[in-house]
């Protein structure tokens, strides 16, 4: 609910007052508003009271607070300011999303005055709450002179009830856990921790309704992991990021809730899941074993190894014993990608004739393909109508020339949509740009004439705006080549697409 809302509200309490009184100088009420009333606004109650008197339907205080909840910070603490009986929620407001944003605080030039405004505000709301009701909690407070008033903040803000916890912490920071004991943690259900140290101990007992957690630039030990996940019943998602001490991640059997998993630059060695509902895996990283069970139900795999040139080789040999299920795999390789320059045999001429099958090998689970950087390459070409022709169950196959990875959101060049601003498709050199050019020619002449009737095929070609050659000039002079071709092998598909 907004100001718009309230000044509604507050009008139609006005003109309730006033037939009201006009009816109980008619003798039809007495001491109705003696009996329901209540003051909306502070001030002295010897001056103005009749004016001031609240005389419509009695609501409670906590339908007050709830009406109170709805409205976004800001607007919560305006309220605050002409209502007792929203000054009085206010100082249990549950929702306290204290960024720049919601405090309505506009970046400045200086950022040491911008940050300085923003921990004033922050400390002034926090000293003015009660610590009670609060439901959810962001915060961000980089700084190492606030170490002290932020252990006062989170004892403020941390307390039974409290459901969302995020979190971007100094590095110096270790988060006091016994914050969360003593059944404070016990309704948590999200927690976000950023740049800190993070040491649970046994028996915390803030982890059982715990459903998502997000821990980045966290310094967290496999064993302390390990204790905090034993809890962890309910258990959804799991993202990990830069947590440097992390080494052999196990997830045990009883994260039975656990769908999702996100690893990303943690210098792992393992990742051994057993948790038997897992359905989505995202890895980024050195190249690491991998074991996620005999009956993996692993069916999206997501996967980037950086140190790794024969990266392409282990995924086409390890990874279809370890997700027998799969559905979706994504996978890159900067390394391998750079290995050897452009250098691939191109398809040219009319060699469909000449091109190399692997006949008896059907692929009955693969529904959805996508390859980033298609190019010209024969052994590419082989590939894709090998997937075409043996794979009964493909409802989708996507051929990208350009590998951008400027495109997070994976939604095709800047030309093509208004989400993404003109000109942040990623650069390219101009053999990477006429290489695409190959790789579109090559879709057109050996691939799209083998697309079922019933599969539906995206070909995202290179971005006219972007990639335009007469802009290229300009565009080498500030970046490198980033990107070719990794060079497969027959053998290679063949291994890739064994049934399994």
């Amino acid at each position: 609910m907004g100001m718009l809302a309230l000044r509604r509200l507050m009008a139609a309490q006005r003109d309730r007052r006033r037939r009201r009184k006009a009816q109980a100088r008619n003798g039809a009420i007495t001491s109705m508003a003696k009996r329901k009333g209540t003051f909306l606004r502070g001030g002295d109650s010897s001056q103005g009271a009749k004016r001031l008197r609240y005389s419509g339907p009695y609501l409670t205080e906590d339908i007050w607070r709830h009406i109170h909840s709805l409205m976004p910070l800001r607007d919560a603490a305006r309220a605050a300011c002409v209502s007792q009986a929203f000054l009085r929620s206010w100082r249990r407001y549950p929702n306290l999303i204290l960024t720049t944003e919601t405090l309505g605080l506009e970046q400045k030039k200086h950022w040491k005055v911008h940050m300085a405004r923003y921990f004033t505000r922050v400390d002034h709301i926090l000293k003015n709450h009660s610590g009670i009701g609060v439901k959810r909690f962001q915060l961000v407070c980089g700084r190492r002179k606030l170490i002290c008033r932020l252990n006062n903040w989170l004892q403020i803000a941390i307390s039974s009830g409290i459901e969302e916890i995020t979190l971007s912490l100094p590095s110096e920071y270790s988060f006091p856990c016994s914050l969360l004991s003593g059944g404070s943690g016990r309704s948590l259900q999200h927690l976000e921790l950023v740049n800190c140290a993070f040491r649970p101990m046994a028996g915390l007992g803030c982890s059982r309704n715990l459903t998502k957690l997000h821990l980045h630039s966290v310094l967290i030990t496999d064993d302390e992991l390990a204790c905090f996940l034993s809890e962890c019943f309910a258990l959804k998602y799991l993202d990990l990021s830069y947590c440097r001490e992390l080494v052999y991640l196990k997830i045990p059997c009883l994260l039975e809730q656990l769908s999702y998993l996100n690893v990303d630059l943690c210098h792992l060695q393992m990742i051994e899941s057993k948790a038997p509902n897992l359905s989505s895996l995202i890895y980024s990283g050195n190249l690491i074993e991998l074991s996620l069970g005999q009956s993996s139900q692993v069916k999206t795999l997501d996967i980037n190894f950086y140190d790794k040139t024969n990266f392409l080789c282990y995924v086409i040999t390890k990874l279809q014993n370890i997700v027998p299920n799969l559905e979706s795999l994504t996978i890159y390789s900067d390394d391998e990608v750079q290995q050897g320059g452009m250098k691939h045999d191109s398809v040219s001429g009319d060699t469909t004739t000449n091109l190399r099958t692997m006949p008896g090998h059907k692929h009955e689970r693969l529904k959805e393909v996508m390859i980033i950087g298609f190019c010209s390459a024969t052994s590419m070409v082989e590939l894709t109508c090998h997937i075409l022709e043996n794979t009964t169950s493909l409802e989708t196959i996507t051929l990208d020339t350009v590998c951008d990875v400027d495109d997070l959101e994976n939604i095709g060049r800047c030309c093509t949509t208004t989400i993404r601003k003109t000109g942040s498709c990623y650069p390219l050199r101009r053999e990477m740009i006429l290489e695409a050019h190959r790789g579109v020619m090559a879709i057109e002449r050996y691939i799209r004439g083998k697309v079922p009737s019933n599969v539906e095929l995206t070909v995202r070609e290179p971005c006219t705006w972007c990639h335009d050659l007469e802009r290229l000039d300009a565009l080498e002079k500030e970046n490198g080549s980033h990107y070719s071709p990794p060079h497969l092998k027959l053998e290679d598909i063949s291994l890739l697409l064994k049934p399994v």
